[in-house]
This record gives structure tokens, sequence and C-alpha cells, in this order.
């Protein structure tokens, strides 16, 4: 029988809103790894055509950590805990989860492995980018239309020029991470 192999990967650590996501994947033999690419070279079109692909070609689930979660545990532990959350979620228990970067959350009963730029050498995490990517960028694109101002459509919350000065001009959202320095310094000058 195959080793099941799970990579998870992290998006949204950058961003001044919304919650943090992490995505689990296990492929299947079928899917074709050499599509597969870090979701961060591919086109906002290539990604969502990739996500359809790999969500019907694995086993995978998505783990998250919100803005109150963000703020508390700081957003290394946050993004930490929406990679568990990712992985307990999965329907098959991999028997290792390789996991895109320098730091792995602490489970009990699971072989963890991180990868320095996993993102670009492992197909399971470049699959678990790309579904985490198009997945957070989906509710951020939702969230957005409540708050046109901050071109979060756009920006996907992160701290562009025009987003900082639509901050500035607006004043700061309940979907703002307000202990990140950007929103802070607007927050207490």
């Amino acid at each position: 029988m195959k080793k099941l192999i799970a990579g998870v990967d992290e998006v949204g650590r950058g961003s001044l809103v919304g919650p943090v996501f992490a995505a689990a994947v296990i492929l299947n033999s079928k899917i074709n790894k050499k599509k597969l690419k870090d979701s961060k070279k591919l086109s906002k079109v290539k990604r969502e055509i990739l996500e359809k692909y790999i969500k019907k070609n694995s086993f995978w689930s998505i783990g998250s950590a919100s803005i109150i979660e963000i703020e508390k545990l700081n957003i290394l532990n946050a993004s930490l805990l929406a990679m568990e959350r990712a992985i307990k979620k999965l329907k098959k228990k991999p028997k290792l989860v390789l996991i895109d970067g320098n730091k792995v959350p602490e489970l009990q009963n699971y072989k963890i492995k991180s990868i320095i730029k996993g993102d670009q050498k492992i197909a399971e995490i470049s699959a678990a980018s790309i579904i985490a990517k198009v997945s957070r960028d989906r509710l951020i694109v939702k969230m957005s239309k409540n708050y046109k101002n901050y071109n979060w459509d756009k920006n996907a919350g992160y701290g562009t020029i025009k987003h900082l000065k639509a901050i500035k001009k607006f004043g700061v959202t309940k979907h703002h991470r307000k202990t990140f320095q950007p929103v802070h310094n607007i927050l207490s000058p």
C-alpha cells in the first residue's frame, strides 16, 4: 500500500485583514504532479482551475484561525493552529505530514516534517498552497463587498499603498488585525 503523505501550507499571514487559512492535501496516485506549483507563481485563473482539479483528485481539508485568535496567540501560533485544524480534518490519516516553512504544529501521533520552500519542491505542499490561497481569496472577496473602499478584492487584505490610505481615510474595520504594525500605527499615532 502506498504511503499516505499530506502536504500542508498556510496563507494570509501577512494580510492586515481576515483569518489565516491552511490546507492539508493527500494527492491520489492519478494526479499529474507536474501541473502543481507554488500558488504565488500561478495566475488567479490558473489557481482556480488547479484548485478544482486538486479537489477532485485528493483528500483535502481547510483549517483557519480567526482574527481574535491571531490577536490573542500572534500570527505564527495562529498559523500553526490553522495547520493543526486542517491536518485533523483530513478524512484519512497520513503516515507523514510535510509542512511548508520551518515551524510545525505540535500534534500527537503524527509524523511531521518541515520543508523550507516546500511549496516550490513538494507537489502535496503546492496543492495545499493552491487550495488555501483560492479558499481565503474567495472569503476576502466576499468580505470586500461590504467594504469596497479598501480594495480587498484586489489586494486580499495585504498592506498595499491604496489599502493603507483607505484605512487612514475610512478607519479600521472589525476585520482588520489591530495588533499588526501598520494598523496599530494608524490606531495610535
